[in-house]
């Protein structure tokens, strides 16, 4: 099985995205996945897009989940992409 490409938008100074980053390293050690970093203000685009969301959660150009991350059903949802 391949690792799922996960794309983690987060900004700095950002609570929420600390946790959900937390919640992603420690699904990464029962589901396989590579999990890219990008803060939303490298990118006006970006800023426009999430600002008001962060932290999202992406798997290729699916939305999994945004803003508070709940990692049983972000497992869940994982799992399912990951077939």
């Amino acid at each position: 099985m391949s690792p799922l490409s996960i794309t983690f938008y987060t900004k700095y100074h950002c609570p929420l995205c600390d946790k959900a980053h937390k919640i992603l390293q420690e699904l990464q050690e029962e589901i396989p996945m590579e999990i890219h970093k990008v803060d939303i203000y490298g990118s006006d685009e970006l800023i426009e897009k999430y600002g008001l969301m962060i932290p999202v959660i992406a798997a290729g150009d699916e939305e999994i989940q945004y803003g508070q991350i709940h990692k049983e059903s972000l497992r869940k949802r994982l799992l399912t992409i990951n077939k």
